[in-house]
């Protein structure tokens, strides 16, 4: 996994780049390992209920993460960012994902797109923009992957997982970071095949 740049974190393990975590795991390999194993064992199970407002983003996350880490569901609270940029900023992650959910909602969570391009592109967009927020302090990627399916589900579409090329996905999300939707949108479009 790509490590964050971050400024001084209280959620790592002093003098390491290691988040704390329940399993008190010191290498970040032996963390990626659990979290992911932890990660695929609350996929089995159902999903919390909600509105796909942010009050069920945040639960999702929980759920997924509850096993690894004390804050799950819960905001960051630290600057970060990846490959020299950087996310929002803490103390606008809640008014700007609360914006954000209230677009979806207005846009009946994409449901109004039945024309699969015309999906993609707004999925990208929304998407993409709940990347810059980047409201966790790890595990933003598989919620939004999660989110993305649930999307899809209630428009009357289903994501095909296998099409998923997580390197093509992680460019289109890098693109999408400077502004360039078209290849998310393309990629999300290839899922839906």
């Amino acid at each position: 996994m790509s490590r964050y740049n971050a400024t001084e974190d209280p959620l790592c393990y002093p003098g390491s780049q290691v988040l704390i975590n329940k399993a008190d795991l010191r290498n970040q390999d032996d963390l990626d390992q659990f979290e992911q194993l932890m990660f695929l064992s609350r996929s089995e199970e159902p999903l919390p209920e909600g509105n796909l407002d942010y009050g069920h983003y945040k639960k999702i996350h929980h759920h997924f993460f509850q096993d690894v880490y004390d804050w799950a569901g819960h905001p960051r609270e630290i600057r970060t960012g990846k490959g020299g940029n950087w996310f929002c900023y803490p103390e606008y992650i809640d008014p700007e994902m609360q914006k954000l959910f209230a677009q979806l909602a207005a846009e009946d969570h994409l449901r109004n797109f039945p024309d699969p391009d015309e999906f993609a592109n707004r999925a990208a967009h929304f998407i993409a923009e709940i990347n810059a927020v980047h409201p966790f302090r790890e595990g933003n990627g598989r919620c939004q992957l999660t989110l993305l399916d649930l999307l899809l589900s209630v428009s009357g579409f289903e994501m095909h997982e296998d099409q998923i090329d997580p390197d093509i996905f992680m460019q289109a999300m890098i693109a999408s970071f400077h502004g360039d939707n078209t290849p998310l949108a393309r990629a999300i479009r290839l899922m839906m095949d």
